[in-house]
């Protein structure tokens, strides 16, 4: 059956723990139901089998863990003064049932031993914790039914106990999905704690309870720890419209829809407002509890529609799960659709729960769920160095497995039949998959790169003002495009896909010296002695044909015409995706500067040198089409100044500067001291523009009045994973970016300071935002200052240090927030200044010079 109308809300119900709960139910008990007609509305209540597991009709009564009233059994009232006319009839009290389930004791919201017949290959006692005798028939006869009951324990749940234990703790037992409502309260947990490790602590208890008792409900958990449906080159997004969830809200609750905007703009989370509106309402009979199960797929169906009836099939795929939620998990439920979780949950977080999760608790262990329950150090004392060494390595073999293979789905795979230890014989490169990029690190000129690589053979490369691109070739023929953060970019770029590529290839030759060449690599590592050769024969004077590859390249913008690259914000104007060739009018250019993996066989552990050899021999060049990264192999001072000059005389940011030989491997997912850049700001000032995160505006005065005047920025501390500011801003925006920046900023207000925003008192923003957008920004120089928090405690041990004079340059639409410039770079720019050093210099000769109040600015940010 389908739920066939909305369920009707009283005044009333549970208060939450929100502080703003009392000033939203006040402004709430004046909105009035959706007034359809004079006459009183019956609201129906039926289950919604959508949201069931049970696919048959006839026997859903006798599998349900609460019988539902039909259409004929009951009415609501809509409003708190209405009467119902007629009596409510109920088929009998809520009654659970479980097959042969045993229980023993009193029914007290204590733990008791169930005995379940079949739960797996081997009879397993589980320990559950039973509600309330009062929600339970009187009749004794009935038997009560696990998952059902497990359902409504998930409000007892808490994954932040001291000594948890996966079982015990638990609210659901083996084989059954995870109920939805147990993820809530994680994510409460987390949301109300500020120590990160205390919040891996409570991420990692939930995840070994779901890897021991539904393996199969692991990667969804992950995904929806971090708000995404998929790996990001799937396209697969959330992010639903306010429009679509003010509908779904309206259609679910009864509540006017101007009602719930007004309380929306007063309070700022939609998901707290839901979850009010919802507190208040009293259903006579629940649909079906959710399950991760349930709410994943049902996400990824709302995900995926598209066309002209879209909006409306997604208001009511959202009515249906929003009529089933309990809690919180109609707030959490409403920020996931918008694609704003809120509880500052990044993905190391995640990956380093998810490690000591399973060197805790293996979940690959074929032993039975007790014996493997705190069973993986044999003995080890938990405060031990060497307990401390066991948790490290399996954070660290997890973090190294994503890293070459982003993809959650084969990571747990691999964890849940292998374990962390065997996870770099599943997880490979593989293309189709892409990999996180390797970064540079800035420097300030050519002394500080003969000093630093003063030991080392080095290259020096055009740096490309353009877009990264990595290319894959599939051994099917196929080729994709993927941007730096993985996403799928291959219908944004037809022309290379479709046309490039297509002559590329078959000119793409092994020659025997590069086939001896990799089979010298293969003999050398024993790991990848499994790597596939594919039809690699040296004795073939052609060459072997090119089966796959990745290839890491720059896309810029080229002139035809005139022969020569043109400026990154000419290709910005190109679409982002589905492109048609035949009406493209930015002509680009392909720059590679590096080979990651070639017909079976993983480069990334291979000097550049080689890597740089391999790419040379194989691939052919097609002038203003498919080029080799313009390079010179030189230490001398005056041929690199030379170089530069006419790499920014040739529309290029600067030089790339890599190692040959000594520490030359590419680092995947990492910003590199092996590779430094050069780019010709370094003559005027800071060598390096900042990557920062908008955090807050600033109402705006004179000409700027009724629009953000300046903005609050923000660095990312990887370490804490908090942004920390970093400077006001207003200096480079032009009108026309001030109305529109205002216009995009006010979708993502939020009332107060997030908790992991790093600021001080004397500064604080007219209006605080979500952290959505990056933007690059030159400045004259670093300095400390009282008045922000960036990098505190590196270069001072109570002031942050700040930007002088910043000033907009563009929008990084590549970048995520978690992809800005960190504090650590902040410091090592700061330290990098030539005044700075100036002054350490004097300080090591003797001269009484406090380095602390270097550069101080203690009149806090200029525009």
């Amino acid at each position: 059956m389908s739920q066939k109308s909305i369920l009707s809300f009283f005044s009333g119900g549970n208060k939450q723990e929100s502080v703003k709960i009392d000033e939203l139910e006040k402004d709430l008990k004046d909105s009035k139901p959706i007034q359809e007609s004079k006459k009183r509305r019956r609201i129906i209540v039926e289950s919604d089998e959508s949201l069931t597991e049970t696919p048959s009709k006839n026997d859903q009564n006798a599998k349900n863990g609460i019988h539902l009233v039909n259409s004929n059994d009951s009415e609501i009232a809509t409003s708190d003064n209405a009467n119902i006319s007629s009596p409510v009839k109920l088929t009998s009290r809520p009654v659970v049932h479980e097959k042969n389930a045993e229980v023993s004791g009193d029914v007290n919201c204590t733990t008791k031993k169930v005995k379940l017949d079949n739960p797996g290959k081997n009879d397993v006692t589980c320990r559950l914790r039973i509600a309330n005798e009062s929600d339970y028939p009187s009749n004794k006869t009935d038997v009560l039914k696990m998952s059902e009951s497990s359902q409504k324990l998930a409000t007892c749940y808490d994954p932040s106990k001291t000594d948890y234990h996966p079982i015990e703790d638990c609210t659901w037992v083996e084989g059954q999905s995870v109920p939805y409502l147990s993820l809530s309260k994680t994510f409460e947990c987390i949301e109300a704690t500020s120590g990160r490790i205390k919040i891996t602590e409570i991420l990692s208890n939930f995840f070994r309870s779901v890897g021991l008792l539904s393996p199969f409900d692991l990667t969804s958990c992950i995904y929806l720890c971090l708000n995404r449906l998929g790996p990001a080159y799937e396209g697969m997004e959330l992010g639903i419209g306010e429009t679509v969830l003010l509908k779904a809200l309206a259609a679910t609750t009864g509540v006017g829809i101007e009602h719930i905007r007004s309380s929306l703009k007063k309070h700022g989370d939609l998901g707290v407002v839901a979850e009010t509106i919802r507190s208040r309402q009293k259903i006579l009979s629940a649909p079906k509890p959710l399950t991760i199960s349930v709410v994943f797929s049902k996400l990824k169906d709302i995900a995926s529609m598209s066309g002209n009836s879209a909006q409306n099939k997604k208001v009511e795929l959202i009515r249906s799960l929003l009529v089933a939620c309990r809690e919180s998990e109609t707030k959490y439920l409403i920020r996931s659709l918008s694609g704003k979780l809120r509880i500052g949950l990044a993905e190391q977080t995640v990956l380093t729960a998810l490690g000591q999760a399973v060197a805790m608790t293996p979940f690959h262990s074929s032993k039975d769920i007790d014996s493997r329950i705190l069973n993986a150090f044999n003995g080890v004392s938990s405060s031990s160095e060497q307990w401390k060494t066991i948790m490290e390595q399996a954070v660290a073999n997890v973090k190294k497995a994503y890293c070459v293979c982003p993809d959650y789905s084969r990571l747990i795979q691999a964890l849940l039949s292998k374990g962390h230890e065997s996870l770099h014989e599943v997880c490979t490169i593989t293309p189709g998959i892409p990999l996180k990029p390797m970064l540079a690190h800035p420097t300030h000129g050519i002394v500080e790169i003969l000093k630093r690589f003063e030991e080392c053979d080095f290259t020096c490369e055009y740096k490309y003002d353009g877009e990264r691109a990595q290319i894959h070739i599939l051994p099917s023929g196929e080729s994709h495009v993927y941007s730096r953060n993985q996403e799928n970019n291959t219908t944004k770029y037809p022309d290379i896909v479709n046309n490039l590529m297509a002559r590329v290839l078959p000119q793409s030759k092994l020659t025997p010296r590069v086939v001896q060449m990799l089979k010298k690599i293969v003999k050398n590592d024993a790991k990848k002695g499994e790597s596939q050769f594919i039809n690699m024969d040296e004795e073939n004077e052609e060459g072997s044909k090119l089966e796959s590859c990745i290839l890491d390249t720059e896309v810029v913008a080229w002139d035809r015409q005139a022969g020569h690259i043109l400026p990154f914000q000419v290709l910005s104007t190109r679409k982002r995706k589905d492109v048609d060739e035949s009406t493209v009018k930015v002509q680009i250019c392909v720059y590679v500067f590096d080979l990651l993996f070639i017909n079976g066989i993983s480069l990334i552990e291979q000097p550049l040198r080689l890597r740089r050899e391999i790419l040379r021999e194989v691939f052919p060049r097609i002038s203003g089409e498919f080029m080799m990264a313009t390079s010179l192999d030189s230490s001398d001072t005056d041929e690199i100044a030379t170089f530069l000059d006419e790499a920014i005389k040739g529309n290029c940011e600067g030089l790339m500067i890599k190692t040959l030989d000594r520490n030359s491997t590419y680092e995947i997912a990492k910003r590199s001291h092996s590779w430094l850049k050069l780019k010709k700001d370094y003559l005027e000032g800071v060598g390096d523009t900042l990557d920062l995160v908008v955090i807050g505006g600033f109402h705006g005065t004179g000409k700027r009045a009724g629009r953000y005047g300046g903005y609050l920025l923000a660095c990312y501390d990887a370490d804490s994973e908090e942004y920390q500011t970093i400077c006001k801003i207003g200096t480079g925006i032009k009108d026309d970016e001030l109305a529109s920046f205002s216009e995009f900023f006010n979708q993502y207000i939020t009332e107060d300071a997030k908790p992991y925003y790093q600021y001080t008192s004397g500064l604080v923003p007219d209006q605080w935002f979500e952290p959505v957008q990056v933007w690059e920004v030159k400045a004259a120089d670093l300095s400390i200052s009282p008045a922000h928090k960036a990098a505190a405690g590196l270069a001072d041990p109570q002031k942050g240090i700040s930007l002088r004079f910043p000033r907009f340059i563009r929008i990084r639409e590549d970048k995520k927030p978690e992809d800005a410039t960190t504090a650590q770079q902040v410091y090592e720019l700061y330290q990098s200044q030539e005044q700075i050093k100036n002054q350490q210099s004097s300080s090591s000769s003797g001269r009484n010079t406090n380095l602390n109040n270097a550069g101080d600015d203690d009149d806090g940010d200029m525009y």
